[in-house]
């Protein structure tokens, strides 16, 4: 079971990779609902040690798959699935990422006893999970920094917040229901916000594009 937790949780760099850098909008919807099954099977893997986790895993596949899904779906459609051009270009973009998830794993993987100070951390498949955690945070945060495209900095604030799913699910596995149902709930309302703003952001601008917000002033 350690070796297919690790296995799934390292899947979710790569989904995460394609998430970020691929143009096609509805490709990259595809990549995060990857994703969000991948989750969702590594939470239903812990739940073989903690039966409380099947109702984590469930809650989980309901909001990630289901219901954020769903909305940035309707958020695709109703506008251009091309990605606006963002601030770097793909070759370069895709060197970058790339660099930045092995450094990211590597540096966490190897240092995790001064990141996560718990006895568990030190563990597989916790050691992996938490590398994995802060790995898409790092990309997460750069899909935020260089894409122009607001769905796409969506996108970038889903997979913080599956990186910050990951390390609960790993390193706070005794977590109450209630704490869990309020996070999850808290991030489809983010996701939910955020889809009205854009929205009226392509109503008034015709575009997606962030960089051009400024036309708004005034």
């Amino acid at each position: 079971m350690e070796a297919v937790i690790r296995t799934l949780s390292l899947g979710m760099i790569l989904t995460s990779f394609v998430a970020v850098e691929s143009r096609s909008m509805r490709r990259a919807l595809y990549a995060y609902m990857g994703q969000a099954l991948l989750m969702v099977a590594v939470i239903a893997c812990f739940a073989t040690y903690h039966e409380a986790l099947a109702l984590w895993a469930a809650t989980a596949f309901v909001t990630k798959f289901g219901l954020i899904s769903w909305l940035l779906f309707r958020a695709v459609r109703r506008g251009d699935d091309q990605e606006c051009p963002p601030r770097v270009g793909q070759v370069t973009s895709a060197v970058v990422i790339g660099a930045l998830a092995i450094a990211a794993y590597a540096l966490v993987h190897r240092n995790v006893a001064f990141l996560a100070p718990t006895p568990i951390a030190e563990m597989e498949p916790y050691r992996t999970n938490v590398a994995v955690a802060l790995t898409l945070l790092a990309v997460g945060i750069y899909a935020i920094v260089t894409r122009r495209d607001a769905l796409k900095v969506v996108l970038g604030v889903c997979l913080i917040e599956n990186g910050a799913h990951l390390s609960l699910v790993s390193l706070a596995t005794t977590m109450h229901e209630t704490v869990l149902i309020g996070m999850v709930t808290d991030v489809v309302l983010a996701v939910f916000i955020l889809l009205i703003l854009i929205r009226g952001i392509e109503e008034r601008t015709g575009s997606r594009d962030t960089s051009r917000l400024t036309l708004l002033r005034g």
